[in-house]
């Protein structure tokens, strides 16, 4: 299943500046596995805000959320997931 999923990140106030890099960066490296395994198929970043737009791939739901609290930023994350289904006019190759 494709799965077009909004994130918000919200970190804390006064949260430690070495921290935030800390978890920033094993984001990244979680970020590039989930890509590498086929479940991040792509990611935009909208301007000016700490916030994402990705198409997501998983067998169901269930695994969606596991995959997607499975991130280090999870707990500063607030997600909004639209299943997606196929259009027939979709250009793209099947």
């Amino acid at each position: 299943m494709e799965f077009l999923v909004n994130i918000q990140i919200s970190w804390p106030h006064g949260m430690d500046p070495e921290h935030k890099e800390s978890v920033s960066e094993e984001e990244r490296r979680r970020a590039a596995e989930l890509a590498a395994a086929g479940h991040l198929v792509r990611m935009w970043r909208v301007p000016g805000r700490t916030e994402n737009w990705g198409l997501w791939q998983a067998a169901d739901p269930t695994e969606l959320h596991t995959i997607i609290s499975s991130l280090p930023v999870w707990p500063w994350m607030t997600v909004t997931v639209h299943s997606l289904a196929t259009h027939p006019v979709d250009p793209a190759p099947r």
